[in-house]
């Protein structure tokens, strides 16, 4: 089959996965559900790569998602019958390896199906001479490019290892609409569309703030993107399906983990300043007016190294004189430990309410997290230690958790390269190797300039109350920083918004962030503005420097503060 034979003015894709563990049934209920041309699935995250890392080190004939691997095991038939593509980026650290698995399954399932790869993302082994270090893994971001030669070969199922989380849709559209490697607007339409999608069921009404709005969250369906010829698409999902598309889950899911006005990838810098939605009839949201702009000539990298061991203890503190009790908790546990760890943190999460109901909501919890090198100082020379106080400390004390060994964490950082340096190679069905040359034609990455802010509202009667009375939000991580998306839904909302929530207003409503560098990006198009949070999250997901480490919750907190806002805007 062949995605050329597909309509030649809408390329209808649809996406079963936004992450390594995502709902196992998605790829039958896609294909089961309605019409698709082309099937994606996005399984990589930053935190996947490291436990894909580890995986090939036990193994070294892993390092793919092995979950895909089962949905095909169950719908590679269907796909075929139905006359679907595939493309996915689980491949992960070894998209060789996981074609060869495919292959072996079609062959035990006695069909015949093209499969196809992309790649030369993986630099692990040219780290040092590249100036990366020494990491677990480091993996370039790839583009489309080597998925549109794999598909014109009429392949069946493409797995990439590290491309850009968009370019699964990018690819397939690209190879559908001949665009060529400048046709910028288009693919940056694309890219957007990729973004909207690739995160799953976030597109569709996941995570979203004001899900009390929605008439069905029981089990949202997954999102298709109608992609058309000049790049614009149209967010949907299948009939019947549950969750909803709207204007504002859209956009929620546009704010997802980006940066500035400026949204680079390796194929194309995409301006999200220029985006525009509309309704398009029930869950159906127009994507229009994308502009795109050379991409810039370096390619980002991930990598992941293993950063030491980690363990934690939890006390549970009920009553009284919780702070008095929780000093005491510390100043014994460290006193009674023979050995320090590099790196001993508390914090204690007063959950407790006074004159309580029950015992639970009478507690708060102390935690102590450890890191270090040495496996040794981390396990039971701690967590052991912390049970002893169980008898000798302040009343009540207990805990959550149990003595026990340190566990491996990762750290991530991000890293830069020239996009000459980097491999891309298409490994088509019949073993045929297509070098894929980088972007000829680069422009430098630059920040955008502010836009004008609209007038400010007129002094008038306020009421104090929490800013997701009328703001919606979305947060994310990227690496060690956080992101938080904030817009609203109406012009007055938004001369309110874009004039009070400022870098200044967030850190007095956010007080762990009033120490770190916070920068706002405005985006009028969207009634939004982006702020970002630098070094919040330490170094990175798998570091866990907070008790929430990807940031998920970051926006909800936000929207829960409370702040003046004027009367007529709550109304």
């Amino acid at each position: 089959m062949s995605v050329l034979a597909a309509n030649p003015d809408v390329l209808r894709i649809g996406n079963c996965s936004g992450f390594y563990g995502d709902r196992l049934s998605a790829m039958r209920e896609m294909l089961e559900g309605g019409q698709l041309d082309v099937l994606t699935g996005d399984y990589l995250a930053e935190l996947t790569m490291l436990i894909l890392g580890r995986d090939r080190m036990k193994d070294p004939s892993l390092g793919y998602a092995k979950t895909f691997v089962k949905q095909i095991e169950e719908c590679l038939g269907l796909a075929l019958e139905r006359n679907v593509q595939i493309v996915t980026n689980a491949g992960g650290l070894n998209p060789a390896g996981l074609a060869e698995r495919l292959r072996k399954v079609a062959a035990d399932l006695g069909l015949d199906a093209k499969i196809a790869y992309v790649e030369g993302d993986d630099l692990v082994a040219r780290a040092g001479e590249l100036g990366l270090g020494a990491p677990l893994t480091a993996n370039a971001y790839l583009g489309a490019w080597g998925i549109v030669e794999c598909l014109n070969a009429g392949a069946d199922i493409v797995v990439t290892g590290r491309v850009t989380d968009a370019s699964v849709i990018v690819g397939p559209a690209a190879a559908h609409f001949g665009w060529g490697r400048t046709d910028y607007d288009e693919l940056a339409g694309a890219v957007v569309a990729g973004h909207v999608i690739e995160c799953s069921t976030q597109a569709t009404g996941g995570n979203y703030a004001f899900f009390t709005e929605l008439a069905d969250l029981g089990k949202p369906g997954f999102p298709i993107a109608e992609i058309r010829r000049d790049g614009s698409s149209v967010i949907t999902k299948h009939e019947g399906t549950g969750g909803s598309v709207t204007v504002d889950t859209i956009e929620a899911q546009l704010m997802y983990e980006i940066q500035g006005a400026r949204y680079a990838g390796p194929d194309v810098t995409s301006r999200l300043d220029s985006i525009e939605l509309s309704a398009d009839g029930p869950d159906r949201v127009l994507i229009s007016g994308v502009v795109g702009e050379a991409p810039p000539e370096q390619l980002k990298v991930s990598l992941n190294t293993i950063g030491g061991f980690r363990n934690e203890m939890e006390f549970i503190l009920t009553g009284l004189d919780i702070e008095a009790k929780a000093a005491l908790a510390q100043r014994q546990l460290e006193s009674w430990l023979s050995v320090k760890p590099a790196e001993l943190d508390w914090t204690l999460a007063r959950l407790d309410r006074p004159d309580a109901d029950t015992e639970e909501q009478a507690s708060a919890l102390l935690r102590c997290v450890v890191r270090d090198p040495d496996p040794n100082k981390v396990g039971r020379a701690f967590s052991s230690v912390a049970v002893e106080l169980a008898l000798a400390s302040y009343p009540g004390c207990s805990f959550t958790t149990m003595p026990g060994n340190g566990s491996p964490y990762g750290v991530y950082s991000p890293g830069f390269v020239d996009a000459t340096e980097v491999p891309h190679i298409a490994v088509l069905p019949d073993g045929s190797r297509v070098d894929i040359a980088p972007s000829s034609d680069t422009r430098p990455l630059a920040e955008v300039a502010e836009p004008a802010l609209p007038e400010p509202l007129p002094a008038s009667e306020t009421r104090r109350a929490p800013l997701g009375t009328i703001a919606l939000a979305r947060s994310g991580d990227k690496g060690g920083n956080a992101n938080i998306g904030v817009w609203v839904r109406t012009d007055e909302q938004w001369r309110w918004l874009a004039n009070t929530l400022t870098v200044e207003r967030v850190k007095e409503l956010l007080p762990e962030t009033a120490s770190l560098t916070v920068t706002r990006h405005v985006l009028p198009n969207l009634r939004a503005v982006n702020f970002i949070i630098e070094g919040l999250l330490g170094q990175g997901v798998a570091y866990q420097a907070r008790f929430d480490p990807q940031a998920k919750g970051l926006g909800e907190w936000l929207r829960s503060r409370h702040l003046d806002i004027p009367l007529e805007l709550l109304s």
